[in-house]
This record gives structure tokens, sequence and C-alpha cells, in this order.
């Protein structure tokens, strides 16, 4: 379970997502895709291509998770 603070918005990626990516590539595919500021502190979620595996980033203080 993910602890998710209220008033954070929750933005899903379509598609599948190379999870050999790091948070810098994350967050470069967040300004890219999605159009936001990777440092706002909104949570997104990315899926795998098999389905199995998710990421989530989201901006926690001085770091990212």
């Amino acid at each position: 379970m993910i602890p998710v603070p209220s008033g954070v918005r929750i933005w899903i990626a379509t598609g599948h997502t190379d999870m050999r990516k790091g948070m810098r590539s994350l967050a470069l595919q967040i300004q890219q895709s999605f159009k936001r500021d990777p440092h706002a502190g909104d949570l997104y979620v990315f899926r795998g291509r098999r389905g199995d595996l998710c990421a989530y980033f989201v901006k926690t203080g001085h770091s990212f998770r």
C-alpha cells in the first residue's frame, strides 16, 4: 500500500515503460509526455511491457521515490 496524502494528483501513463529507467529518465518522460513538472508533488504511475511490473514516481521532500 502506498500512502498518498490528500490533494495529490495521480497520473497514470498509458502504454508501457522500460522498467530499467532511472528516476531522471522518468522525470524527463513526465516532462515530455505529461507536459507537467515532476517536482510539483504529483504521483505518476508507469506500467512495464508485460503488465506485471509498475513503477511510481513522486517527489517527497528533497528526493524522488
